[in-house]
């Protein structure tokens, strides 16, 4: 008998016991912790992991400092991750969150190589050239000394040849429709756009075939005139003296691929 209350007595204790370390809640995490956590696995290039401990620190509202590193290690995230969309976001609401940040330059540009890493093809919308082009002359604009800066130029030089190809593929497109009006409006407005590109040789030769198309011979002299001035080699491939780039300007062009590396 006293045998059997002893065994009542030690499994009642079992019992509570594990019901106590049931209880027993789990040990909240500093947001110090969270964060070296979210830093461990983007090291590791876990992305989504280290956005969700990032997020942890950010919702901790116990340190703006903290806060906001982690609000950048996130856009970081996205933009290692591939999510140049979702990344962009997150570098603009740093930017409008922490003006004054020493980081805010840094993310300006990283918006920026964001909206350049979404272009795509010259036959596709082209908003991210757009806003490519935006927001690497706003970050020239605000910082023309950073680090960043040589890099930006060279990404700016390559939207804005972007944007030109796009207006010749479209001016090419209304003279090989007939569209001579729209043509010529359109290619005229690429030469006031993009003073000194190299390939404002094509906008000439789209634009002297527009006028003379079009009936209008003295223009068309004038654009050759040019032609034989700046781009002479460009104007003996037009007549067929030379040997022709790719996608021959006088056949329909394909679709051109612009995706770069980050």
């Amino acid at each position: 008998m006293h045998s059997r209350s002893l065994r009542y007595l030690g499994l009642f204790a079992a019992l509570s016991l594990i019901s106590a370390c049931a209880s027993t809640p789990a040990p909240v995490k500093t947001p110090e912790t969270y964060f070296k956590e979210g830093e461990t696995a983007y090291a590791s290039r876990n992305y989504e992991e280290a956005i969700n401990q990032f997020k942890k620190v950010k919702e901790s509202y116990s340190s703006p400092e903290l806060s906001a590193k982690a609000e950048l290690k996130i856009a970081d995230a996205h933009f290692e991750n591939g999510a140049f969309i979702e990344a962009a976001a997150a570098y603009e609401d740093f930017r409008k969150l922490h003006p004054g940040n020493e980081k805010a330059p840094y993310a300006l540009y990283r918006l920026a190589l964001s909206n350049y890493n979404e272009i795509t093809g010259i036959d596709t919308d082209q908003t991210a050239v757009k806003n490519a082009v935006h927001y690497f002359q706003e970050f020239l604009a605000q910082y023309p000394a950073s680090e960043y800066a040589p890099q930006a130029k060279v990404k700016l030089a390559d939207c804005r040849a972007k944007q030109l190809a796009y207006e010749n593929y479209v001016g090419n497109f209304y003279l090989r429709t007939k569209k001579y009006g729209s043509a010529i409006k359109r290619l005229n407005e690429a030469l006031q756009r993009f003073p000194g590109e190299p390939g404002l040789a094509d906008t000439l030769v789209n634009l002297e075939q527009a006028y003379r198309n079009s009936g209008d011979t003295a223009r068309a002299e004038e654009m050759q005139k040019r032609l034989e001035t700046e781009y002479p080699a460009r104007l003996r491939e037009a007549k067929g003296e030379g040997k022709p780039s790719k996608g021959d300007r006088g056949e329909e062009l394909p679709m051109i691929i612009f995706k770069d590396a980050k």
